[in-house]
Order: C-alpha cells, then sequence, then structure tokens
C-alpha cells in the first residue's frame, strides 16, 4: 500500500477501537447475564409478542439479547459498530445473523423493520444525538413497529481510560428517563410503557437501570 492510499484510510473512533480491545473478556463477563435478569426476559419476550417481521438488536456486543429473541422464534439480526464484537457474536451464535453497522444509520430502506432493541447502545451516544438517532429508527421502522430501549438511569457520565487491564477511551452516560422519554416523543414515538428497576446484585453494575417501549404509529 502506497503513502496516498495509506492517507484515505480514517482511524476507528475510540469507541470501536475501545470495544475491539475488551470484546472477548467482554463476552466471557457479559454474554450470559440475561441468565440472572427476569425482568429483562419477561420484557423481552412481551416486546417479541407485539412485533410482526424481522427485529434488529443495536449495539448487539456478544449476541446474547438477539440470541434471546431468537430464540423465541423471532427473525432477528444483530448490529454492533466494533468488529470485535461481531466477531465474538458470530463466534458464540454461529446461526444468528450479525453484521457491523452504525445505530445512527442504518443503511436500509425505509419501513423495513418490525421492531428494534437496543440495551445499554445508547448510553455512548452523545445527549444532542439522541433524537437525530431515534428519527433513523422510525424511518427505519415499519408502521405499528416498536422499540424497546434499555440504559442507565440518572445524569452523570462515567469515563473509563482503562478497562479490564486494556486501555480504552470511552464514557458510559447515565440518561434521566424523562429526557430519553422525550426525545422520543421527538421523533414522532409514542410511548407505551416506561419502566425503572434496582439492579440485581452480583450480576450487574449497581446502578438503576430504564426502559422504554415506543411504538411508530401506522
Amino acid at each position: 500500500m502506497d503513502d496516498r492510499n495509506r492517507s484515505t484510510i480514517s482511524p476507528k473512533p475510540p469507541l470501536v477501537t475501545s470495544y475491539d480491545r475488551v470484546a472477548a473478556e467482554y463476552t466471557a463477563r457479559i454474554a450470559d447475564e440475561l441468565d440472572g435478569k427476569p425482568l429483562d426476559r419477561a420484557l423481552l419476550r412481551a416486546f417479541a409478542e407485539q412485533v410482526r417481521g424481522p427485529i434488529w438488536d443495536l449495539g448487539c456486543g456478544p449476541g446474547h439479547v438477539a440470541a434471546f429473541l431468537a430464540s423465541l422464534g423471532t427473525a432477528v439480526e444483530g448490529v454492533d459498530l466494533s468488529s470485535g464484537m461481531v466477531a465474538q457474536a458470530r463466534q458464540r451464535h454461529p446461526n444468528l445473523s450479525v453484521r457491523q453497522g452504525d445505530l445512527r444509520d442504518l443503511a436500509i430502506p425505509a419501513a423495513t423493520l418490525g421492531g428494534i432493541v437496543a440495551f445499554y447502545s445508547i448510553i455512548h451516544l452523545d445527549p444532542t444525538d439522541l433524537v437525530p438517532a431515534f428519527q433513523e429508527w422510525w424511518r427505519a421502522l415499519r408502521p405499528e413497529g416498536r422499540v424497546l430501549v434499555a440504559f442507565h438511569s440518572g445524569d452523570t457520565v462515567v469515563h473509563l481510560d482503562t478497562w479490564w487491564d486494556q486501555p480504552v477511551d470511552l464514557d458510559f452516560r447515565f440518561l434521566p428517563l424523562a429526557h430519553v422519554s422525550a426525545a422520543l416523543q421527538q421523533a414522532q414515538f409514542h410511548i407505551e410503557a416506561e419502566l425503572v428497576r434496582a439492579p440485581y446484585p452480583q450480576v450487574e453494575h449497581p446502578s438503576q437501570r430504564a426502559y422504554i417501549l415506543a411504538r411508530k404509529d401506522g
């Protein structure tokens, strides 16, 4: 490769590089977490019952949420910005369809999807990116399509320079439920349900968890 061609390659964003570095350890620690989260499993089952058409799991990580939905008989595809995470998901779930992609730009025709699930993927978005991302989701969904989003509830930002002995550059944004709900409504979604729960001890980071179920009206 000559210098001219090399100069046209953009470096990976810190978010991608960071998750590429921790992908294997993340999978080892997180990929079975739904086993200890009965409410999450119940919400995913209820979501799957209401969705008609394909579901995309945005920010799928090692694919555990998408795999759970697939076990319910739904047509689901995982999407993650990190190629390392995509590789982990494919290795762990060889029958699961997984692709690399950006939740802010789904690159599919309008009204393609029946549902979108996003568990702890919007926590890396700048607050100003929430509405544009949700508008892109609204565009990609069919009428009566639904979104189920989960995130850390709060108003703080946790920055990591090191994670599991790997150098990273990550901001984890704890988001007020009312702020995310308002952003979804600004993107024309109808809010069907909101829920906040305490963390499961010994299973997850000790933060309040928030969930919103929203619908694109027909």
